[in-house]
């Protein structure tokens, strides 16, 4: 399974100690995250969909986006006392026993 969520969720409870003074709070959190999700939805739409990009968005970075929406999603699990590292590997065990079979017979992935 995965290793490392539990060091990053450190690393973040870390800097909101040193830099961000404390948590915003969990509906701030939850408005934050939605905003991030909306920006990788903004260039997911014109870079890889049928809308076209505009100049200004062209320079914005997909990479930053989605470390944003991590960023904001660790700290929920933080203020909220997940241990996301437990959660993942839940979920994995969960998708493999339960999709594998699905996703290998589904004909409208072979195309």
């Amino acid at each position: 399974m995965a290793e490392g969520i539990k060091e990053t969720q450190a690393v973040v409870d870390q800097w909101i100690k040193n830099h961000g003074v404390r948590y915003f709070n969990e509906l701030t959190n939850m408005a934050q995250l939605t905003e991030e999700v909306g920006e990788v939805a903004r260039i997911i739409a014109r870079r890889y969909g049928e809308q076209s990009e505009k100049e200004s968005d062209k320079a914005k970075d997909l990479s930053e986006e989605l470390a944003d929406v991590l960023f904001v999603t660790i700290c929920l699990a933080n203020q909220t006392g997940v241990d996301l590292q437990a959660a993942f590997d839940k979920k994995m065990d969960v998708k493999t026993k339960r999709d594998h079979d699905r996703h290998q017979n589904n004909e409208k992935l072979k195309k």
